[in-house]
């Protein structure tokens, strides 16, 4: 399992839920009055949080980033790490969060 980072469950669906309410409020409003609103937003937190994860490791082997270098070079990995992980994140962002 990948490192994540501080991103827990309740951020995804947090924004995902801000994103709704100003840009999507009929969706929202629905979801709200068939009760569906709490299972969806914890569908989105678990499909971002997957998302995220294999996004990181593909990434990770994609550009070489290793336990190796992690031991080897550990400012080099720390770099390459947070860039996977803002890279990660946009795309997530992008396909999950504000689609």
């Amino acid at each position: 399992m990948c490192e994540v980072g501080t991103y827990n469950q309740e951020l995804w669906g947090q924004q995902h839920k801000r994103y709704l309410k100003e840009y999507k409020n009929v969706t929202y409003t629905t979801l709200l009055i068939t009760g569906k609103l709490n299972s969806y937003f914890a569908d989105i937190n678990k499909q971002a949080l997957e998302r995220l994860e294999t996004f990181i490791e593909q990434m990770k082997q994609a550009q070489g980033v290793t336990e190796q270098l992690k031991a080897e070079n550990a400012f080099e990995w720390i770099g390459r790490m947070n860039n996977i992980r803002a890279c990660a994140v946009e795309i997530v962002n992008t396909e999950i969060i504000y689609a």
